[in-house]
């Protein structure tokens, strides 16, 4: 699966990485950094990620 998050709408909030903490990381910035390819079995948390992101920045990108 994988999953984008739209960086014009991110603003760092970092709900996501308590969602999805294998996924989702803060880095030493304050940067929201995420794994882009990611197994099929989190999809769950990927979903509660999208659901508590307070700005709905995180997409599940589908294949054409």
């Amino acid at each position: 699966m994988k999953i984008h998050v739209d960086r014009t709408l991110c603003d760092n909030h970092g709900q996501c990485t308590i969602t999805a903490p294998s996924v989702f990381r803060i880095d030493d910035q304050g940067i929201l950094q995420y794994e882009e390819n990611v197994d099929d079995s989190l999809r769950a948390d990927i979903e509660d990620s999208m659901d508590v992101c307070p700005v709905q920045a995180i997409f599940i990108v589908t294949e054409d």
